[in-house]
Order: C-alpha cells, then sequence, then structure tokens
C-alpha cells in the first residue's frame, strides 16, 4: 500500500513540475505575471508583449506536462511487459520441476531396469549349468535380446536426462540473467529520480 501511496506522490509531483525543469516555479510566475498584467493600467503595447510571453510561457509547461505523461504511460507499459514475463518465468519454472519430477521417474526406471539385468545375468548362469544345452541356448538368444532391448531403453533414458539437465541449466541461466536486467534497471531509475531532485532545487 505505500509503495502505491509513493507512486501517486510521484506522479502528481511530475504533472506539476514535468521532467524536474522548474515548471512549478513557471507556472507561479506565470500566475503572478497574469495576476499583474489584469491589474496594469500600462500602455497597449507592453501589454501586448506581457502578454505574449505568458502564452509562451503556458506553451512550455504544457509541453513539459505532455512530454511526462508519454513518459508515464511508457513506464506503465513496461511495467506490464515485466508482469508477462515474470509469468513466463513462472510457468518454465513450473514446466521445469514437472521435467525433473519426470527425470527422476525415469531414473528409477533405469534403476529397476539395472536390476533386471543383473537377475537376468544369474539367471543365465543357472541356465547354463542345466545339461539341455538347446533349450539353454534358445533362453540364452532370448535373454541376449531382450538385455539389448533393455540397455537400448536406458541409453534413451541417460540421453534424455542429459538432455533435462542442459535444458534446466540454460533456463536457470536466463533466469539470472534477467533478474540481473531488472535489478539493473530498478537501480538505474532509482538513480534518475535521485539525479533530478538536485537539478529542480537548482531551479
Amino acid at each position: 500500500m505505500g509503495a502505491v501511496t509513493d507512486d501517486e506522490v510521484i506522479r502528481k509531483r511530475l504533472l506539476i513540475d514535468g521532467d524536474g525543469a522548474g515548471d512549478d516555479r513557471r507556472i507561479n510566475l506565470l500566475l503572478k505575471s497574469f495576476t499583474k498584467w489584469c491589474h496594469s493600467p500600462g500602455i497597449p503595447e507592453e501589454g501586448f508583449t506581457q502578454y505574449q510571453r505568458m502564452l509562451g510561457t503556458l506553451a512550455q509547461c504544457e509541453f513539459s506536462m505532455g512530454k511526462t505523461l508519454m513518459v508515464y504511460d511508457m513506464n506503465l507499459r513496461e511495467m506490464e511487459n515485466y508482469e508477462k514475463i515474470y509469468s513466463n518465468i513462472e510457468q518454465s519454472i513450473t514446466s521445469a520441476h514437472d521435467k525433473i519430477a519426470e527425470c527422476k521417474k525415469e531414473i528409477q526406471r533405469a534403476k529397476r531396469i539395472r536390476k533386471n539385468r543383473q537377475e537376468y545375468d544369474a539367471l543365465a548362469k543357472v541356465i547354463q549349468q542345466h545339461p539341455d544345452r538347446h533349450e539353454t541356448l534358445k533362453q540364452l538368444e532370448a535373454l541376449d535380446k531382450e538385455l539389448q532391448q533393455l540397455s537400448h531403453i536406458k541409453e534413451n533414458v541417460d540421453a534424455k536426462l542429459e538432455l533435462r539437465k542442459k535444458q534446466f541449466h540454460v533456463l536457470l541461466t536466463t533466469i539470472q540473467e534477467l533478474q540481473q536486467t531488472l535489478e539493473n534497471d530498478e537501480k538505474s531509475d532509482n538513480d534518475d529520480h535521485s539525479q533530478g531532485s538536485p537539478a529542480e532545487n537548482g531551479e
């Protein structure tokens, strides 16, 4: 709630003082000149000259206000853009967590495959001890095929897991870079506001 109040104060200040070029003082001087001009029974030529000066001052104030409103609208659009970026990052993080969970499941499946392969190896050793060589050879061939399939599945799982790790690393790096960029932008905006105040006091 405090941030909203600060924003409103800054917005009103900018609308009154433009971009810090002393528009508030210029308006006060314009009001004084206008009051003096209304009550001055001077020469018409001098009154007309003073009238033209007041119009010029008023035009400067209107120009500064218009420029300030354009900057304000641009900042609003930037804020909306940052909100969209944050939303995309949150979605990417959620997706990354889902992929990590899936990779963990694939690792568990790979461990079970490895365990099964070890059991198949032990079973093959037992089969080799049986006297029926013909039947044993058939069983060994079937086991070899199954082992090859399991090995191929494990290789695919390992490759997919490595790819997911690389993708997640790239995602985290991008998030860190974006966060650093946002922090730099915020710091730059704060520096611009702090530099604007001395210039206003100098006016």
